[in-house]
């Protein structure tokens, strides 16, 4: 879907997320300085915001969202209510997105008076403009505003729709918390490297080659991890010494335990 470039966007929240999808969509065209316009707390922000990106930025959530088309709600969940109560009268033509951890569509939809709510999990690298981002919507959210949705969290990356929320708090788990496992693991094999005795900085250049390369073959060649793993290992070599090692520290099992944990840590924002 072609956005309009005239379409009014309204941030509430200028962190992380608000600044990765604002740039983002920058980036890719989407919108223009001009109509986007970012409410947050903190005065230090709207200006470095405002400074950076050129877009307009307020300290009033009320009026950041009022004829807006589209509204962003990316905020941490505790703020949540308050953000709510101060937006509360939007219109049955505005959509909201919210990027909030853990919030649910019935909470989105009753505490905002609305129904055309999409509720989406972006990760990490949402930053650089590589997320995994998997959402959903409320059943009233008519056709062209999903494909809107779809347009803008497509800008950050990778998309998934699922019909059904319950997969909203398992990716949270999986994709959301996922970059940190995927950080440590990398840190981990650094650590590996110079405890062998190489330097730091050939260690750090060698794994991170070595893990985007090893993402990129499993992306571009469509073949099971599992059948890739296989193939570079040798009967009785270095690699299956190394996995054996793995496998007898449950390093399998500690990876599901880590999602599950951060599973049911969703389930309970």
């Amino acid at each position: 879907m072609k956005l309009d470039k005239s379409m009014k966007i309204a941030f509430i929240g200028g962190g992380a997320m608000g600044e990765a999808m604002i740039k983002c969509m920058l980036i890719k065209k989407l919108a223009v300085p001009q109509s986007m316009v970012i409410s947050d707390v903190s005065p230090a922000r709207r200006d470095w915001l405002g400074r950076e990106y050129r877009v307009t930025t307020l300290a009033d959530n009320c009026i950041a969202a009022e004829n807006a088309d589209l509204v962003v709600l990316a905020v941490k969940p505790f703020n949540l209510p308050q953000i709510m109560a101060d937006i509360k009268a939007l219109s049955s033509e505005q959509l909201v997105i919210s990027v909030v951890a853990g919030a649910k569509l019935s909470t989105l939809s009753e505490g905002l008076g609305h129904n055309a709510v999409v509720r989406a999990m972006p990760n990490t690298p949402a930053q650089i403009g590589e997320a995994m981002t998997v959402w959903t919507a409320t059943p009233e959210t008519g056709q062209r505003q999903k494909e809107l949705a779809q347009t803008v969290l497509g800008a950050l990356g990778k998309e998934i729709y699922v019909a059904d929320e319950k997969y909203l708090d398992m990716a949270t788990g999986l994709s959301g918390s996922g970059p940190g496992y995927v950080f440590l693991f990398i840190e981990s094999l650094i650590d590996a490297g110079v405890h062998i005795g190489l330097p730091r900085d050939i260690a750090q250049r060698m794994v991170i080659q070595t893990v985007y390369g090893s993402v990129c073959t499993v992306e571009k060649t469509g073949t099971h991890p599992a059948e890739l793993k296989n193939s570079v290992t040798s009967p009785g070599g270095t690699t299956a010494d190394g996995l054996f090692q793995l496998e007898k520290g449950a390093f399998r099992s500690i990876i599901i335990e880590a999602v599950s944990a951060a599973y049911r840590k969703s389930q309970g924002l």
